[in-house]
């Protein structure tokens, strides 16, 4: 084993992974940046994760290599970054890759001038062409400076009139994007196998969220059925592999993160409030009890993913052989292969077989407990807010609908956790928008769950800091950082919702639901005006931001206020919120009388339950099937 570099003394597991290369790594850090000048070297910046399959090949082949070592020690200064430690430079560096060269991806590999900017990007490269083009950038450093450094002020240029969004749109707040988003999601969809385009295959919740609220339910549900019955859902321990290679959800790229897990829990408990299948409540109770079982620290919080491989081989925790099966199930075994696609040889490769099907629920559990005594699959042990306040929003969602106190208990002791303390986003990185709009969003779902009033004073007091750290006043939108830390070369306004939500798309849902909470005209404004910001991309690339499109929804449309009279815990009321809660309403709020000072109206003790919109209330209902009707 190599000496250590500089990378031993980080709290990312990522980063810590190549404490020990003979790369003689950097943090990003005034450290690296100061050498990188005092030596005219250029920066090698490479961007991944820990749980990221091709940066484990490529920490193998190239950075654990001597020889590569010894050209990158010599002519650059290395740098390494977990993108899920600083998003902020992933988004910077990711649009200069995928605007360069058409497509991005991790490992990210970018060169960087001293003043940061990127003038050479790039994502793997095999070491029979990575050692042969650190030359090259080496020999052209050395020999065309000066247009090299041209060049990174032209790219920067660039990017800052893309991701800064200084200009308000003229473009109008109407519903047309909502129509012209079903439409290009449509002509995406996979009719037969459900999701959108071919291989390989995402999840995207933030499409399916769309979809629920704007007429595709049904591309929508047959995902989620096909998802949940493929080999992309983990059919013994539950939970959902990063996507799928192949078209039919069946070869799983099989990392874990928990914003799927998140993401998709919602998502199932959506479709079970539209159909009140049972299918849709299982695939949602088994993935947060994947979480609450495998992703859950001493302390309450959440750990944020599990590697694709173990004992150094993708997969080899989940996949089974016909024979392995036969012997643990002995008579059943074959009608359990039968319905999981499981044959001598094999469904993926090497005699192997991913599960994929439905049933068989004793069984299952018997693999499992077989299954568990493997060696299991690295697991990251970050605990990032944001994640962690869409996981609670999850668990807040499912014990609403699924009426399973567990679910409630782990989101309030998570919820406490990541208030104890300094608010960070994980470790020593300090906390950026989409940390302070999620947990804060998550302190709302807590609050509607169990009506405690100091979740709702909590995500009002998040929600401030958020204004006065991120909020642009005069353009509207909201930038990923502070702008604290000058190393970052341009503050961002990201709103692209892709395998996670924007900051910008959950702060304005956010701001929307405390508007009405609360009453607060600031909060709906700044809504308003970030919703005007991005106007124009809203338009014109809808199917790129469906959660911005349902926060233009909410906006939009007149969300129901729903104020309950009576104690939580007392039995009428909790027969009033059920029949809320089992209904997909996706537009409302819902709150207490007591927390809002309104006074009792009725003349009885029975909790009582008032439907109100744009401040004005229906009959109040205090029958279960009179709140029905009102809602």
């Amino acid at each position: 084993m190599h000496e250590p570099n500089h990378l031993i003394h980080e709290t990312s597991p990522y980063l810590r992974q190549h404490a020990h290369n003979p790369v003689d790594w950097f943090p990003w850090s005034a450290e690296a940046f100061t050498k990188a000048r005092a030596e005219n070297k250029p920066i090698f910046l490479s961007i991944g994760y820990s749980t990221c399959h091709w940066c484990h090949v490529m920490a193998h082949e190239s950075f654990e290599n001597d020889e590569v070592a010894a050209v990158l020690n010599q002519y650059f200064i290395a740098i390494k970054v977990d993108r899920e430690e600083r998003p902020d430079l992933d988004k910077i560096y990711m649009t200069a890759t995928q605007a360069t060269t058409g497509h991005g991806g991790w490992p990210m590999s970018v060169w960087l001038t001293h003043d940061l900017q990127p003038f050479f990007c790039g994502t793997y490269f095999p070491p029979v062409r990575f050692q042969p083009l650190l030359l090259k950038i080496h020999e052209v450093w050395e020999t065309h400076h000066a247009d090299l450094v041209a060049k990174a002020g032209e790219i920067t240029a660039t990017l800052a009139q893309y991701v800064t969004m200084n200009r308000t749109s003229t473009a109008a707040l109407d519903e047309a994007p909502l129509r012209a988003g079903l439409e290009q999601f449509r002509a995406s969809y996979d009719a037969v196998h459900g999701g959108f385009d071919g291989a390989p295959k995402f999840p995207r919740p933030v499409a399916l969220n769309f979809l629920f609220r704007a007429g595709g339910q049904d591309m929508a549900l047959h995902t989620l059925c096909k998802m949940g019955e493929g080999g992309l859902f983990d059919q013994l321990g539950g939970g959902f592999h990063r996507y799928s290679v192949d078209e039919r959800w069946l070869v799983s790229h099989f990392e874990k993160m928990l914003y799927d897990q998140a993401q998709l829990v919602s998502s199932y408990v959506d479709a079970y409030q539209v159909t009140g299948e049972e299918f849709f409540a299982d695939i949602a109770r088994r993935t947060c009890d994947y979480v609450l079982r495998d992703l859950t620290s001493p302390d309450g919080g959440f750990y944020s993913a599990e590697d694709a491989d173990s004992e150094g081989v993708e997969g080899k925790f989940y996949v089974w052989t016909h024979t392995e099966i036969k012997n643990i199930l002995g008579e059943k075994a074959e009608a359990f292969c039968r319905a999981y696609d499981v044959n001598a040889a094999g469904n993926w490769e090497h005699g192997n077989s991913i599960l994929h099907g439905t049933g068989f629920p004793d069984e299952r559990e018997k693999l499992f407990a077989v299954r568990e005594k493997r060696i299991r699959p690295h697991r990251d042990e970050k605990i990032i807010t944001a994640w962690n306040g869409l996981m609670i929003s999850a668990l807040s969602r499912a014990a609403q609908v699924l009426d399973d106190t567990k679910y409630l208990a782990a989101a309030q002791r998570a919820g406490r956790q990541l208030l104890v303390g300094k608010f960070v986003r994980t470790g020593n990185v300090p906390a950026m928008l989409d940390d302070y709009a999620c947990f804060a969003n998550a302190l709302v779902d807590l609050y509607e769950t169990d009506f405690d009033s100091s979740w709702l004073t909590q995500a009002v007091v998040l929600t401030e800091i958020m204004l006065r750290r991120f909020y642009d006043a005069a353009a509207g939108g909201f930038f990923m950082t502070d702008g604290a830390d000058s190393s970052v070369i341009l503050r961002v306004k990201d709103e692209y919702d892709g395998a996670e939500p924007s900051g910008n798309s959950i702060a304005v849902r956010l701001l929307l639901r405390l508007a009405l909470l609360t009453d607060r005209s600031d909060f709906r404004e700044a809504a308003e005006q970030t919703l005007t910001l991005f106007a124009q991309r809203i338009h014109s690339v809808p199917h790129a931001v469906p959660e911005m499109l349902c926060a233009l929804d909410f906006a939009l449309g007149k969300p129901k206020q729903i104020v309950i009279a009576g104690e939580p815990a007392v039995t009428d009321t909790q027969t009033l919120l059920r029949v809320v809660r089992r209904r997909y309403l996706p537009n409302r709020i819902v709150m207490l009388a007591r927390d809002q000072k309104i006074p009792r109206l009725m003349m009885d003790e029975k909790a009582t339950a008032y439907v109100c919109v744009d401040r004005t209330c229906r009959l109040p209902a205090t029958e279960p099937e009179e709140l029905a009707k009102r809602i």
